[in-house]
């Protein structure tokens, strides 16, 4: 009878223990810092000549690169956060700055931002909130759940042609805090920053990638036409699949800005992400309350006024929060085919106020079956405006105009024209569409991609908005 207490009370004291041993096993987090409190100084200078930490890169004043090692790249698991803290120094206006991966050709021992061997993506943004540096709190933390990373820190076909870096960057100016912020007289360092993963084993994460494909990282969608008015200024990203692959998730982060009254960064608009001429995202920057982020702006020349506000007056105007991160938006499409595909992203009712401000964008696909290139991979832009318009429409891209289409919405040819100015004055007013022919140089293995531009012809120079019926037809010469 004592022998079966014994047991009894072993597999009481057991039992216990070797589930917590097996949690612990599970679930312990290994951290990995990358960057602890690297300066920034004035984006706009010279780049400084100030030391940096061992096997640190200063790739400019705002931006610091460092490679990860194999022994880094091993301890990474399923589980992937990334932590990242940005401290005031002498710049108190609010910044952007981002995270990239930077895939950089094996052994090359340096690099530069120019560097076009040199392949990113952006894998976390945030803005930085009015800080002063004599007031607490001194820093602001930022948060992202970056999972599927995890498959491109265990790719050994890519780790075998790439080493692999992470690049920290926030651009600030210290010109402001130089008389505004004591201690800043005289100073060109702007923030200091830390960067680090916590990674750990979760056996209810399943979803893992075979391939990696960026497109974009931190381009600029400026106001092409240089105009005050609504325009079709458009991104548009070809790239080519040598096969087939499922699970295609397309990651995508982007801010407007452009200050004053009426400038990008306070005027909420429709985004518009289209894939192959089907609309596979439709969003809205901001609209969140930004209280929470109150306690970070500790600079009086903020935003935020003397007095807290409610809801509905943030969610009425703002795009983001000044010591907030910026969302990761993603689509995902179940199987995507070998060839040729087009990405476009627009933002139709941008003005541009003052003839300023862009929309910063970065995407990039992560999908199943095969390594896909990382090279196959262009942009072209196309702007059409005024729209609506009363006479003629413009026709802009950074590409030659080869010719002009004039459709009727029922798809009867009008007129074609090689011109780029397009005089409607002859034409009923209505709805018309624009088959646009563009020359283009690349190495892809693309042939021809339809689309159309639908756009509204008002005579009577009635107020009518325009539709966003966006499609181009190109011409690609190999």
């Amino acid at each position: 009878m004592r022998i079966k207490n014994i047991i009894s009370l072993m597999k009481k004291i057991l039992l216990p223990l070797m589930v917590f041993t097996g949690l612990f096993k599970t679930y312990a987090q290994t951290n990995i810092n990358v960057f602890s409190q690297i300066v920034f100084y004035d984006g706009y200078a010279s780049n400084v000549s100030n030391p940096v930490p061992a096997n640190t890169i200063r790739l400019a004043n705002y931006r610091y690169a460092k490679k990860l090692t194999d022994a880094e790249l091993n301890s990474f698991q399923n589980k992937i956060t990334m932590n990242v803290s940005i401290g005031a120094l002498c710049d108190n206006y609010d910044r952007i700055g981002g995270v990239h991966i930077a895939l950089v050709p094996k052994n090359q021992l340096t690099y530069s931002l120019s560097d076009t061997n040199v392949k990113r993506i952006e894998i976390g943004r945030y803005i930085t909130p009015f800080m002063n540096k004599n007031i607490s709190p001194t820093s602001v933390p930022y948060t992202y759940n970056v999972d599927n990373l995890y498959s491109i820190f265990s790719n050994t076909i890519l780790r075998n042609t790439y080493d692999i870096y992470v690049e920290l960057d926030v651009f600030g100016v210290p010109y402001a805090a130089n008389t505004q912020v004591a201690g800043c007289s005289g100073r060109n360092d702007v923030f200091a920053g830390t960067l680090d993963f916590v990674t750990s084993n979760d056996p209810a994460i399943t979803t893992s990638y075979n391939n990696l494909l960026p497109l974009l990282d931190s381009n600029e969608l400026n106001n092409y036409n240089n105009t005050d008015q609504p325009g079709q200024t458009v991104r548009l990203v070809n790239f080519n699949l040598n096969q087939s692959t499922d699970n295609a998730k397309f990651f995508i982060i982007s801010t407007p800005h452009g200050a004053g009254s009426g400038g990008e960064e306070y005027v909420r608009r429709q985004n518009f992400v289209s894939l192959d001429n089907t609309q596979v995202l439709t969003f809205t920057p901001g609209g969140k309350s930004c209280e929470p982020y109150r306690m970070y702006n500790t600079q009086g020349n903020g935003i935020y006024g003397a007095n807290a506000q409610n809801q509905a007056w943030w969610t009425s105007w703002n795009n983001w929060c000044p010591g907030d991160s910026v969302p990761i938006r993603s689509f995902t499409t179940p199987t995507l085919s070998g060839g040729s595909h087009t990405l476009k992203y627009e933002v139709p009712a941008a003005v541009f106020n003052g003839q300023d401000g862009r929309v910063v964008l970065s995407i990039y696909m992560q999908s199943n079956n095969q390594l896909l290139s990382v090279k196959d991979v262009s942009m072209v832009d196309v702007s059409v405006f005024p729209n609506p318009t009363a006479d003629f429409v413009n026709v802009r891209s950074d590409k030659k105009v080869r010719n002009v289409v004039i459709y009727s919405l029922d798809g009867r040819r009008l007129n074609e024209t090689k011109d780029s100015k397009i005089d409607f004055t002859a034409y009923p007013s209505g709805n018309y569409l624009l088959g646009i022919t563009l020359e283009v140089e690349l190495s892809l293995s693309i042939k021809s991609l339809k689309s159309s531009l639908n756009i509204h012809y008002n005579k009577k120079r009635e107020a009518n908005w325009f539709l966003f019926l966006f499609d181009v037809l190109f011409y690609f010469r190999n």
